[in-house]
């Protein structure tokens, strides 16, 4: 796990200091990669790689990268772990190839001289971003993992493109020209992220997932990147299986199938020359990830939990008694306020794009916690988006068909009662009808969730109604200030597919959105922030692909989501352990915005810097900020947003 920049460019000057420039890139990527540092540049090609390495595997000298090929054709900067190079190695040793160490950047390399770019790519189980030169060829390819894991960002301009593994990098450059993209800016009010291939610069894309960008000629506009794995083509391939599992004993053999593919993937991801251990909650697919590496390790796991004071977060007692039961070497932290607010200003430096999922700040102090101890750490992620494990999925088809099947003035008159009373207000009144329920296992965010069913009434549109569930400003018109708004990858995917029940086209939807562009790019940027690798078994391919073979209700049962993964994870801990409603992994944001964040907040909310941001309608944010102190703006996450932009905008100093 590392970070890697790079140059490619026509231009005699640039040419002419490759060194100093790259120097330059790899500078801000230093805490992706404290171990070591490489350049390799050719000034006639214009060619000049960059790397900062978080030693994982083979921490001698052969490990070092920017790494040229056996045949010294080719040069690559890789980010990653391929977890099946082993098996490759061993295949490629049978075809006549010697390796000097046991990196699986060699692999890589080797790979491709035996099969070529897009015969190796699909034998990869891993995650990676790749920038590859060939000097034969003259051509650069970068490359991005299937789902997304690891980030790659790529700028030009005349005669100069730029990529590297954080924003933060390319802006390092004296060329880079920080102008926003504004029509990214309401897909960020929406969901709280800047979705892929955009990116809050005009003159950067960031490379989609399971893509790949072939450039010959810095001169020339970039192609567009193509697809080498698609996760629709999955979907749409595993529905049309699906009749093969309806065969008596089937559910079964789908439940063993499953435990050997996680059993599998979990082993690969035990591989390391440094510390390892797994990061713990008390959920049901991190304990089942524990319980998998528990069942493969030599010795025991080390596992790693965080936990606050307010009980309607706090998981620290399930995690515990997990950790117990599975019998492995156990770490947790209860936060104070103080030092879980300490992360809020480092955001905008650790999220060199504007971010604002409220999760990352338990996500930032998990991995300072764990890196106390371990270089390298498991984690559930994946389970949710691959599983159907969001309750929105279910309910959402349900409430989304009954809401469509309800006449207009009555969605209209349910719409204004249930919107009406504050998210707060419904809160108080849930607080009473549930008393005699343990607060930890009383559905959270029930105003919000109450009011954007309210909201959902007055759609009456499943798509949009989808949209409407993941957003924080329902209507970015409202706060923006924009000529026009980029293409929503998430409505195109919800509209297409057929073939896909509404549920399976949510989930789906996710995968190629959520997941790359908020969930994976958290992960990655706070584990990164402390030099901390996190590998996500769930996310191996082969689970994926697996997955969307198997009937729905596999997948949700009765109701019960997850269903395929609670069983495995019954084999290995008690259901009393872990069964209880769904927690999600945030923070009291609207408290926080009322509380101890507000002295923060409005320094952000001057007259003067709301001027430097004139995309912002300066009103509606007032308003949005006097409605989260009345305690009438839901959990708060659309204010949020707009205060990590400012946030943003303050650290960075973009232009328009």
């Amino acid at each position: 796990m590392c970070g890697l920049a790079g140059i490619l460019t026509t231009r005699a000057e640039r040419r002419a200091s490759l060194e100093p420039a790259l120097a330059r890139l790899r500078r801000p990527l230093t805490h992706r990669g404290p171990d070591d540092d490489g350049a390799w540049w050719d000034a006639d090609a214009g060619i000049g790689l960059g790397f900062r390495r978080l030693s994982i595997l083979d921490l001698s000298p052969a490990g070092h990268q920017p790494m040229a090929s056996a045949s010294g054709r080719y040069r690559i900067a890789f980010n990653g772990e391929i977890y099946n190079h082993r098996t490759l190695r061993d295949e490629l040793a049978g075809l006549g190839h010697a390796f000097r160490g046991h990196s699986d950047t060699e692999v890589i390399l080797a790979a491709v001289e035996a099969w070529g770019v897009r015969g190796t790519l699909p034998r990869l189980a891993g995650m990676f971003a790749i920038a590859l030169w060939d000097g034969e060829a003259r051509t650069l390819t970068l490359v991005r993992d299937r789902l997304g894991k690891k980030p790659l960002f790529v700028a030009r301009a005349p005669g100069l493109v730029l990529f590297a593994s954080e924003l933060k990098a390319l802006v390092a450059d004296p060329d880079f020209p920080r102008r926003i993209d504004a029509s990214q800016l309401p897909a960020f009010a929406r969901y709280l992220y800047v979705p892929a291939p955009g990116s809050i610069y005009r003159d950067v894309l960031k490379l989609t997932p399971g893509h790949l960008l072939t450039i010959r000629d810095a001169d020339a506009p970039l192609a567009a990147s193509e697809p080498w794995w698609e996760a629709e083509r999955v979907a749409d391939a595993g529905a049309a299986a699906r009749g093969t599992w309806r065969m008596a004993g089937d559910e079964r053999v789908a439940l063993s199938h499953l435990h050997e593919l996680l059993l599998t993937a979990t082993r690969e991801r035990l591989e390391s020359d440094v510390p390892l251990g797994a990061l713990l909650s008390g959920g049901v697919d991190s304990a089942l990830t524990v319980a998998l590496m528990q069942q493969v390790a030599r010795e025991p796991v080390r596992t790693f939990t965080i936990g606050f004071d307010d009980e309607a977060i706090d998981e620290t007692a399930a995690a515990a008694r997990i950790a117990a039961h599975l019998g492995t070497r156990h770490v947790d932290w209860r936060v104070g306020g103080a030092e879980a607010l300490a992360v809020v200003p480092e955001l905008p430096r650790i999220f060199d794009e504007p971010f604002a999922d409220p999760s990352v700040i338990p996500t930032v102090l998990l991995c300072r916690l764990a890196r106390r101890d371990v270089t390298v750490a498991l984690c559930g992620d994946g389970g949710d988006e691959v599983f159907a494990g969001y309750t929105r999925y279910e309910q959402g088809r349900k409430l989304l068909g009954r809401i469509a099947a309800t006449p207009a003035p009555l969605r209209t008159a349910l719409g204004a009662l249930l919107t009406t009373p504050s998210a707060t207000t419904w809160d108080a009144l849930a607080a009473v009808a549930l008393a005699v329920v343990p607060r930890d296992r009383r559905p959270p965010l029930i105003g919000e969730r109450v009011q954007k069913v309210g909201h959902l009434f007055a759609l009456g549109d499943a798509i949009e109604g989808y949209r409407s569930l993941r957003a924080a400003w329902l209507d970015p018109r409202v706060l923006l200030d924009v000529a026009s708004e980029a293409p929503d990858r998430l409505l195109a995917v919800l509209g297409a597919h057929p073939t896909l029940a509404l549920a399976e086209r949510m989930m789906l939807a996710d995968q190629v959105t959520y997941l790359p562009d908020d969930l994976l790019a958290k992960i990655d940027r706070a584990s990164m922030a402390v030099g901390l690798e996190v590998r996500a078994p769930l996310l191996d391919h082969r689970v994926l692909e697996f997955a969307w073979t198997l009937p729905h209700d596999l997948r949700v049962r009765q109701g019960t989501t997850k269903w395929v993964l609670r069983e495995l994870l019954a084999r290995h801990v008690p259901r009393p352990l872990w069964e209880r409603p769904k927690r999600w992994f945030t923070m009291p944001v609207r408290g926080w915005l009322t509380g101890p964040l507000r002295d923060w907040a409005e320094s952000l909310l001057t007259d003067g810097m709301l001027r430097e941001v004139p995309v912002l309608r300066a009103s509606a944010v007032r308003a949005e900020w006097a409605r989260v102190q009345a305690g009438r703006a839901g959990n708060g996450h659309a204010m949020w947003g707009v205060l990590q932009l400012l946030a943003w905008w303050r650290e960075w100093r973009p232009t328009l």
